[in-house]
């Protein structure tokens, strides 16, 4: 018999129906990784739950909604007077103008003249053409007719914003604007 038979047989441990059971060593670099792994989570346990050093995905949720809280605190509530005050405001039109450009112009046209989406410029409206109808429509979406949802997108005061805007555009049939559609605006 030779040194390797005898160095193999030396290795054997169990024998179960002429199943073999060696005890062979793990490779190395399977060894690193496994200790590398249990030497990183307890070090992260420590840092982000013993020690506190950190906030954890936990504290950082709580700190954003902390910061959303903050931000939305001044909030008031869309109503028609509020809508049509913002109206007035050359600021706020300007920035719902802008805002307008880039979300909305490429379905209601540059000037709410309506492409995809309806004419914003004349006297009827498919789903009510008061301020606060109409922010709702550009807050809550129409996914229906495929007007999406903003108010998620871009926050509550630009949605105010864009309806301020579109408040201004009310009433001045642009020329070459889509054909009406939906009910007349009753007074």
């Amino acid at each position: 018999m030779s040194d390797k038979a005898v160095s193999d047989k030396a290795l054997v441990h169990y024998v179960y129906d002429g199943i073999e059971e060696h005890d062979n060593r793990l490779p190395n670099w399977w060894l690193v990784i496994l200790w590398t792994t249990i030497v990183f989570a307890a070090g992260y346990w420590y840092w982000y739950h013993v020690a506190e050093v950190s906030p954890g995905q936990l504290g950082e949720y709580k700190a954003e909604a902390e910061e959303v809280a903050k931000r939305t605190q001044g909030n008031k509530p869309a109503s028609d007077e509020t809508l049509l005050a913002l109206a007035q405001d050359p600021t706020a039109v300007g920035n719902g103008k802008a805002v307008f450009q880039s979300n909305c112009a490429s379905c209601h046209g540059a000037q709410g003249q309506g492409l995809i989406g309806p004419n914003l410029t004349d006297g009827h409206w498919m789903h009510g053409g008061k301020p606060v109808a109409i922010h709702k429509v550009v807050a809550e979406g129409v996914l229906a007719k495929g007007m999406p949802a903003w108010e998620r997108t871009l926050g509550a005061e630009r949605v105010k914003a864009v309806t301020a805007y579109v408040l201004t555009l009310k009433g001045t049939n642009v020329p070459g604007g889509k054909e009406p559609q939906g009910e007349p605006e009753q007074p």
